[in-house]
This record gives structure tokens, sequence and C-alpha cells, in this order.
């Protein structure tokens, strides 16, 4: 199953929805620290709705340690980002595949990630 990566994650009600995805898909949750808020927040675990123990969830201390911890393949890193260049759309992913969410602002990280890495995630019309 897919690994996902919150980068510092600031707003609780979207990283326990994210817990509750990752909870009912069987997907991996990162959380890179600092996190904007205690785990134990009223409003993430509001919006997890008790998904919490259902959830892989590992919460790594930085982006390095995150690295040196997971050891995730370099080529199998997607950051999605309104910079991106290819379509997530159009990728082919594998098992186990990392893909990481994060604030434009804060993911300096995205030097560190190649170019055709970074995904654009769009916005279907209605």
């Amino acid at each position: 199953m897919f690994n996902i990566v919150l980068f510092e994650p600031e707003i609780p009600p979207n990283t326990g929805n994210i817990i509750r995805l990752c909870a009912n898909t069987g997907a991996k949750l990162h959380l890179i620290e600092p996190l904007g808020f205690p785990m134990e927040d009223a409003k993430l675990r509001r919006a997890g709705l008790d998904y919490h123990e259902f959830a892989k969830v590992k919460v790594h201390a930085n982006w390095s340690a995150f690295l040196e911890n997971e050891q995730p393949p370099v080529d199998r890193i997607f950051a999605l980002t309104t910079k991106g260049s290819g379509k997530f759309h159009e990728g082919r992913y594998l098992p186990n595949d990392y893909f990481v969410f994060g604030s434009e602002t804060k993911m300096a990280l995205l030097v560190a990630i190649k170019k055709k890495l970074r995904l654009y995630l769009w916005v279907a019309p209605h």
C-alpha cells in the first residue's frame, strides 16, 4: 500500500481526515514534525472519527529523521504541489510509494525532490 507523508501539518481536522483515509485504505501515514497541534487535539480526534486505532501512523522528528528511519527510494517520493511538472493522474505508481503533502511555503524540501517527481494535483471541473 502507499505511504502518505504530511510535512509539518498545521490543521488538526485535515490531519484527522487523512488518518481516517489511511485507516480505510491501508495506507501508512507519516507525520513530519513540528506539528501545528498536539496529537491529542480534540479536532484531530473528532475528524478521525475514532479510526486512529486502525491507522498506521508514525511521527518523525523532522525530514532527515523520516529519511533515515524509512529509507524510501529517492525515485519513489512524490511531492504533490502547485509547482509540479507532472500530472498526478498520469503517473505510474508502485506499492510503497511515498506521496508528500504540505504547505507550499514550508516545503523547502521540494528542492531536494527531483523536478520530475513533483506532481501537480489538479481539481476536476464540476
